[in-house]
């Protein structure tokens, strides 16, 4: 599925995934040999492949001709694309969109090769051996469009209230492909109220955005009790005719921060969450609709009015979900666990940057994504770490002053970056990592920040929280790794951090249990991150009820 609404009218489009298509390993064994697969796919999910770190072919035909445009919503996690064998895209990173724009396509049969490779080298800062699998593949769909000399790249919404109402910034990009300038208007409609631009010059080759603000009448605002959405929908007129469109949908809500408080349309936030990989033990990463409405459903049955996507950004598909469920999210760029000698890969500033540039226009009108984050866990202690966050967050409201951002530390009171985020927020794991009582560990992180910090004043939340627990053991000691250890310790911490009256919510570590890389085997039992609430096939732990019975009491 592409998306859960529709998104073009005028223009030809059609999804070239959710097909067989065949594919070939490039090393091993089974090198050169063709299988046929259901995309999109993790070719781990494949019985001969389910631990293969190589590159892989996949192939499809299609029927096409003119200009046409290739949009690639997510390979894993580095991609090579051919058509009739002629390379016309390459793209770094498993988890953000890009596309590949053909003119003057002829007409007929053609054949679409991807060159997938989730192989570690140097080459790649951000997908590195980490606590999380790097999946290899065409993880999410592949979109065929056919399109004009100029067309719509995309549209934002804006939405901020004032005294007298709802109003709205508007931006609709267009670009234009021709060697040759364009003249066309551009209307756009949306929530019964409608914009024009007449008699816009697009030069050649290039691309421009046109904005306007509007206000809006009777509108009601997206909230999680109710997650009401609007559709805008931007039209190409050109000499009398229309050519092409673009349909988004869009929510009016406000994220606003005074003092150490977060608020969503005037109305303060208290994050009850959960940090949730995209990971399947049947479908590694790339999880199909329905997997994905059952992961939501028992994060709403747990009480969670919110998700963090560790770690890196999500499907879209997973996202309208979200809108439409009324579920918060904190989206990230992809970055775990990085060293400051990690960081100073001479990769990592252009591709942690390029997720950002590729994230937040793709993702900007979900009303759901209420704060951006960066670089969980990385080095935030040092100067040149500290450097790097502070080109990220320039970045970030550079493409979207709307949202507040933040980053998820794990620096215990020596992180020297709080003043460079709107929100503090900590990974803390008191009676897992160390046995301190929670109130006493939190108490001591929260009155440092205070005191010694630019942080000071902010709002604060804690990012990560949690302990293992293997699904089905259990004993009477009650010793670490069992159900029973997991579920008490739970409720120690859930109980202190919503119970602090300086800390705006917890996102508990974690919602499912997930596969790792190889090379953290060590301290991962059964090869598995074991703190979700449920294990990797959603059964529940006994932790379940616990984060249950606690979340449904700490109101809303």
């Amino acid at each position: 599925m592409i998306r859960t609404f529709q998104t073009h009218h005028i223009r030809e489009s059609r999804e070239l995934t959710g097909y067989l298509w065949e594919f070939s390993p490039c090393q091993g064994e089974h090198a050169g040999q063709v299988y046929q697969v259901a995309t999109p796919c993790c070719w781990e999910s494949h019985p001969e492949f389910s631990a293969y770190r190589g590159e892989g072919i996949y192939k499809t035909s299609f029927a096409a001709g003119g200009t046409i445009r290739l949009e690639f919503k997510g390979v894993s996690h580095t991609a090579s694309v051919y058509l009739d064998d002629r390379e016309i895209a390459s793209h770094y990173n498993a988890y953000t969109i890009f596309d590949a724009v053909v003119p003057d396509l002829e007409e007929g049969i053609h054949t679409l090769a991807i060159r997938a490779d989730n192989r570690f080298s140097e080459n790649s800062a951000l997908h590195i051996p980490n606590d999380y699998m790097s999946y290899g593949g065409v993880s999410r769909p592949v979109v065929l469009e056919r399109i004009p000399d100029a067309y719509i790249e995309w549209v934002h919404v804006t939405p901020h209230y004032r005294e007298n109402g709802w109003h709205a910034g508007v931006q609709v990009k267009v670009r234009n492909l021709s060697r040759r300038g364009a003249v066309l208007d551009v209307r756009a409609e949306a929530a019964g109220t409608s914009l024009l631009w007449e008699d816009v010059e697009i030069p050649p080759e290039t691309d421009r955005v046109l904005k306007a603000e509007a206000r809006f009448g009777d509108v009601r605002p997206w909230s999680p009790e109710d997650p009401q959405l609007y559709y805008i929908t931007a039209v190409l007129v050109r000499d009398g005719v229309e050519t092409d469109d673009l349909t988004d949908r869009f929510g009016f809500r406000q994220i606003t921060i005074q003092g150490k408080e977060l608020y969503l349309n005037g109305e303060g936030l208290k994050i009850r969450g959960l940090c949730r990989h995209e990971d399947h033990p049947q479908f590694g990463c790339a999880l199909p609709y329905g997997a994905m409405a059952a992961d939501l459903d028992i994060i709403r049955h747990l009480g969670a009015n919110s998700v963090r996507t560790s770690h890196y950004p999500n499907d879209e598909v997973f996202l309208d979900l979200c809108d439409e469920m009324g579920i918060l999210v904190w989206e990230e760029n992809h970055a775990r666990g990085l060293s400051e000698e990690d960081m100073r890969n001479p990769n990592f500033e252009e591709q942690a940057e390029q997720v950002i540039r590729e994230m937040i226009p793709a993702h900007y009108n979900h009303p759901s994504i209420y704060i951006w984050g960066i670089l969980n866990e990385c080095a935030s202690d040092s100067q040149y770490g500290r450097e790097c966050y502070r080109k990220q967050f320039d970045l970030i409201r550079e493409l979207d002053p709307s949202r507040p951002h933040s980053f998820a530390s794990c620096k215990f009171k020596t992180d020297i970056s709080f003043g460079l985020p709107d929100v503090v927020s900590y990974n803390i794991y008191p009676l897992w990592y160390h046995d301190t009582p929670v109130d006493e560990y939190l108490d001591d992180l929260y009155r440092w920040i205070q005191s010694e910090t630019e942080g000071a004043g902010k709002p604060f939340m804690v990012t990560e929280i949690g302990a293992g627990g293997i699904y089905g053991y259990r004993n009477p000691s009650h010793s670490k790794w069992t159900e029973e250890y997991q579920a008490e310790t739970l409720e120690k911490q859930l109980t202190a951090v919503l119970g602090y009256p300086d800390c705006i919510g917890v996102y508990i570590w974690q919602f499912c249990d997930i596969r790792v890389s190889e090379e953290w085997f060590g301290g991962r039992p059964r090869t598995m991150n074991n703190k979700g609430v449920v294990d990797e096939y959603r059964r529940r732990k006994l932790a379940y009820d616990v984060v249950r019975r606690i979340f449904h009491g700490s109101g809303h």
